[in-house]
C-alpha cells in the first residue's frame, strides 16, 4: 500500500497560489512599488536628464556626454567638489567625536536620567531647520556671542569675522547643527552591549580604559561609522547652510547643483552634477558597510 504525502493528498482544484490572497498581493505592491516609484523614479529620471543635450537653454533631446565632460575637465568645479566631500569628512569626523563623547556620557547614565538626556539631544531634530541656522548666526556673528565672549574673556580685542562668511563657519555651523543624526545611531550602538559582558571582562580583571577599548569601543563601531557617515552624506548635499553662514567664501557643490537649477536653468548639467554626487554617495556607503563588516567579523 503507497502511503501519499499529506500535501499531496488534497487533490482539490482551487485558485494558483498567488491568486490566493488578493490583500498580500496589495500589499506587496505597495511595500515594493511605492519605493520604486518615489525613490528610483526620480533618480533614473535625473540619470537620463544628465545625458540630454542643451542649447539656448532649451533641452533638445539628443544624447550627450558633454554634461559629465563639462565638470571633469573644469578645474573649477573639481575643486570646489574636492573641497566638499573634505569639508563633510571634517563636519562627520567633529560630530563622530562629540557625538561618541555625549552618547557614552548618556548611555552611562542609569534609570530615567538617560532617556530625558537621550530625548533632550534628540529634541533640535523636531526644529525648524532655517531656525537652527539663524540660531547658529546670532552665536557665529560678528557682534554674536562667541564674539562677545571672547572678547569678554580677553581673548580677542575687537569682534573677529574668524566665524562667520567662510568655509569654518560652515564646518562649525553644520558639525553642531547635524550633532544629532550622529548621537542617535552611536547610542543605538552602545544600548545593544550587554551588560554581562562588560560584568565578565570587570571580572577577569580587566580595567575600565581596557574594558572600554577591547569590548566597548569595538562593539560600538558599526555604530559610529553609520552616524558618522549619516552627517555626511547630509553635509555633502546641503547648499543651505553655506548660503546663509558661509556668504560668497562658502560656496559648495551642493550650491554648484543648486545653481544650475535654480539660475542658470541648465538642467542638464545640474542633473550630471547630481549623480556625481549620488554616485559618490554610493560610494561612501558601500565603503563605510566594508569597514563596518570587517569591525563586525574581527
Amino acid at each position: 500500500m503507497t502511503v501519499v504525502p499529506a500535501e499531496l493528498a488534497d487533490t482539490s482544484v482551487g485558485p494558483p497560489r498567488w491568486l490566493a490572497s488578493p490583500g498580500k498581493i496589495v500589499v506587496r505592491l505597495l511595500v515594493y512599488g511605492v519605493p520604486t516609484v518615489m525613490i528610483l523614479a526620480p533618480l533614473m529620471s535625473f540619470l537620463a536628464y544628465s545625458f540630454l543635450e542643451q542649447k539656448d537653454n532649451i533641452a533638445t533631446g539628443h544624447l550627450t556626454l558633454a554634461n559629465y565632460a563639462a565638470f571633469f575637465q573644469s578645474s573649477s568645479y573639481l575643486y570646489v567638489f574636492l573641497g566638499t566631500v573634505k569639508l563633510a569628512f571634517v563636519v562627520a569626523a567633529v560630530a563622530l567625536f562629540l557625538g561618541y563623547i555625549i552618547s557614552y556620557l548618556i548611555w552611562r547614565l542609569e534609570g530615567s536620567k538617560r532617556y530625558l538626556l537621550l530625548l533632550l539631544s534628540a529634541l533640535p531634530l523636531v526644529m525648524n531647520y532655517v531656525v537652527k541656522i539663524y540660531a547658529m548666526r546670532s552665536i557665529l556673528g560678528f557682534n554674536g556671542f562667541l564674539n562677545s565672549f571672547l572678547m569678554a574673556s580677553g581673548v580677542i580685542n575687537a569682534p573677529s569675522k574668524l566665524f562667520i562668511f567662510n568655509q569654518t563657519a560652515v564646518m562649525l555651523a553644520m558639525a553642531v547643527i547635524y550633532l544629532p543624526f550622529g548621537i542617535l545611531p552611536i547610542f543605538l550602538a552602545l544600548e545593544r552591549i550587554p551588560q554581562s559582558l562588560l560584568s565578565a571582562a570587570a571580572d577577569l580583571g580587566a580595567k575600565p580604559g581596557q574594558i572600554f577599548l577591547t569590548v566597548i569601543l569595538p562593539l560600538s563601531l558599526p555604530g559610529s561609522i553609520a552616524g558618522a557617515l549619516f552627517v555626511m552624506v547630509i553635509a555633502l548635499g546641503d547648499y543651505l547652510t553655506p548660503q546663509m553662514v558661509g556668504g560668497s567664501e562658502g560656496f559648495t557643490f551642493g550650491r554648484a547643483i543648486w545653481s544650475q537649477f535654480g539660475m542658470a536653468f541648465n538642467w542638464p548639467f545640474g542633473a550630471a552634477l547630481a549623480v556625481v554626487l549620488l554616485v559618490t554617495v554610493i560610494a561612501l556607503i558601500g565603503l563605510a558597510s566594508l569597514i563596518a563588516r570587517k569591525a563586525r567579523l574581527g
